[in-house]
């Protein structure tokens, strides 16, 4: 005597899922496995303006280094990505369209499109507790009072040997300079490398103008890691530069 428990159709092996069941799942995979690889190892970047040239170039797209990087690996000269709300100090970008916000959520979990966070490239200069300020009398950036040698630097922000920093007399400090300002604890002072071009930490400081010093700092939990590779224009490699 035979059942019909293994006929053709009843078996399992015959039985497939529907189409939109097997989009949908891989779907689902390819967004949880890009979401844990921005999220964790990687995250996705591209540069929008000239602020970092020659360095980075607007239209440069690459990833920057997650794991492996917090407070403790971040040096002087490390260019590092960081995340904010519409300006610095604020945490997170107000969307106030329902439709527009729910892409924003998507785009906080996946790591691309749009977010919740505007993203900035810039190079760590000063570290906690360093004082920082410009210039010697060759407009070199000192830290601690040392000058700084920065080869990256093409572009900078005109500086006269005979007027320098100095107020005295009728002569006017040269634009590139800004008075000393301390590194506050588990922050950053950065600057681009194009000076003469970039809205930096210090772009309220320069020239040392009757308004007081309000120098904007990264704080160690906005950075989100450090600029490594570059996948565009081809061909791909180091992100950096000539740095």
């Amino acid at each position: 005597m035979t059942t019909d428990t293994d006929s053709p159709e009843t078996s399992p092996a015959r039985k497939q899922r529907p189409l939109w069941v097997e989009v949908l799942a891989r779907l689902l995979i390819g967004f949880g496995a890009l979401a844990l690889l921005t999220s964790f190892v990687a995250h996705l970047y591209v540069i929008p303006s000239g602020s970092m040239e020659p360095t980075l170039v607007p239209g440069d797209r690459g990833l920057a280094r997650i794991a492996g990087v917090d407070a403790d690996d971040l040096e002087r000269g490390s260019v590092i990505i960081f995340r904010h709300g519409a300006t610095w100090d604020s945490e997170r970008i107000t969307e106030p369209d329902r439709a527009m916000d729910l892409l924003r959520y998507a785009g906080d979990v996946v790591g691309v499109g749009p977010s919740h966070h505007d993203y900035t490239v810039k190079r760590v200069v000063g570290l906690p507790g360093e004082t920082v300020s410009c210039c010697d009398g060759r407009g070199r950036l000192l830290v601690d009072d040392e000058p700084l040698e920065e080869p990256y630097v093409v572009t900078d922000l005109p500086f006269a040997e005979e007027s320098g920093c100095s107020r005295a007399g009728t002569g006017a400090p040269s634009i590139r300079c800004f008075p000393e300002v301390t590194v506050p604890e588990g922050s950053y002072l950065v600057l681009g490398d194009n000076r003469a071009n970039s809205s930096d930490s210090v772009a309220l400081c320069r020239g040392l103008t009757d308004r007081p010093c309000e120098a904007r700092f990264v704080r160690a939990d906005q950075v989100v890691g450090t600029v490594g590779w570059r996948f565009w224009p081809l061909p791909p490699g180091d992100a950096l530069r000539g740095s």
